[in-house]
């Protein structure tokens, strides 16, 4: 067998080499990764259970984009294209379904705000 570098070692492993390095951390690092991303379906099992009907938690989202980050930097390491492009947009979707979370929680309590504002008017 012999060792093959991946196509980012060739373009940027002389700048950045502790990417390539090879280490138990990375193993670690990349275990982590997993269990981030597959814990959100565990997550979002459990509250739906317990609420007793499908629900997609604001929690399964930063799961989802923490996970993809920490899975898109292993991937990264291990230079093997078809792991990296499974991961290169999911921060990207991810990230902008915080963003619309964030936003939908706002606009949920200024509508609070205001119906409040108007309870306390009557």
């Amino acid at each position: 067998m012999h060792e093959s570098h991946g196509i980012l070692q060739h373009l940027i492993g002389p700048h950045l080499s502790w990417l390539f390095g090879e280490s138990v951390y990375w193993t670690v690092f990349g275990i982590l990764g997993n269990c981030v991303f597959g814990s959100r379906f565990l997550v979002q099992w459990l509250y739906s259970e317990k609420l007793g009907r499908l629900v997609v938690p604001p929690i399964f989202w930063h799961l989802s984009f923490w996970g993809s980050i920490i899975s898109l930097v292993y991937g990264l390491h291990i230079d093997k294209l078809p792991v990296i492009l499974g991961y290169l947009f999911l921060p990207i979707i991810n990230g902008r379904n915080l963003v619309l979370l964030r936003r939908t929680r706002r606009e949920a309590a200024k509508g609070a705000e205001k119906e409040a504002g108007r309870g306390g008017l009557n």
